[in-house]
């Protein structure tokens, strides 16, 4: 049992805490602030106007869309790719790890990019896929490819340190009395790691309904189409429609609060200890 500390901060955590709530205010809190006053600044009415706006709606639909099918294939491959490089010893296991990285490292740009010199019209592979009439480029499984690849280390690099650390002991001991591999994993391992698995959802999430670079080489942007919101906010503001970029942008942020409030009630009701 650990001691409540009783004695009063000195000045100089007093400052540090001040600092810490300071700049976090500063970097985080009045932008949010910000999106949400200039996106409301001409009315509800002309807010609520932008956001049903079509294009807007699709946009919104198609980024929920692609999060709903990204982030679940996310979750069962970084739990895979984490059981195979954590319990398993093999040839190019390091090589593997470091596989699982280089999304991270690869610029969003880049990574669009290389999609379309290799699934394009023009691209290595294109050409055959029109042949049997496969369309891959500026279509929403586009879109969901290019999520995939960008966002596929989140949840394996949330896991892999964690089971690591925890080790086999566990596991080993469910399986000496009688467990078979699917109640092993059930009861023991899944929630010795639930936790990083939502995490690593969360960033997954994130990240899928804010990437721009990758999805904006790949989706064409077409208005209506293959415009995510990101996309669709760019183009509201190069449209000079301010009140609508920062309607659609409002949305986009209300997105993330909204991920982050599930993740703290989930915690608050210790739904997932």
């Amino acid at each position: 049992m650990h001691a409540t500390r009783t004695q009063p901060c000195s000045a100089a955590e007093i400052t540090l805490i001040a600092l810490a709530f300071g700049l976090s205010a500063a970097i985080l809190v009045v932008p949010l602030l910000l999106i949400f006053a200039f996106a409301l600044r001409e009315g509800l009415g002309v807010y609520l106007a932008n956001i049903v706006e079509p294009n807007t709606l699709h946009a919104i639909g198609l980024t929920v869309l692609t999060a709903l099918i990204v982030v679940p294939i996310n979750i069962v491959v970084g739990i895979c790719v984490a059981w195979l490089v954590t319990r398993f010893k093999f040839p190019g296991r390091q090589v593997l790890i470091t596989i699982i990285e280089l999304p991270a490292a690869v610029s969003p740009i880049v990574a669009g990019v290389v999609y379309l010199f290799l699934y394009g019209g023009q691209g290595l592979l294109g050409p055959t896929l029109q042949g049997a009439g496969i369309q891959l480029m500026f279509t929403t499984t586009a879109i969901v490819l290019v999520s995939l690849f960008v966002t596929a280390p989140f949840v394996a690099r949330e896991l892999i340190p964690l089971m690591q650390q925890q080790g086999t002991e566990d596991e080993e001991a469910a399986l000496s009395l009688g467990a078979n591999g699917w109640q092993m994993f059930w009861f023991v391992t899944l929630p010795n790691i639930r936790w990083a698995i939502l995490y690593g959802a969360i960033l997954t999430n994130a990240r899928v309904m804010g990437e721009f670079g990758a999805v904006s080489v790949v989706s064409g942007s077409i208005r209506g189409q293959t415009n995510t919101l990101p996309l669709q906010i760019s183009q509201l503001f190069n449209d000079f429609n301010v009140t609508g970029a920062f309607a659609a942008s409002s949305t986009l942020a209300f997105m993330a609060v909204l991920t982050l409030l599930l993740k703290s009630t989930l915690e608050a009701r210790g739904g997932w200890r």
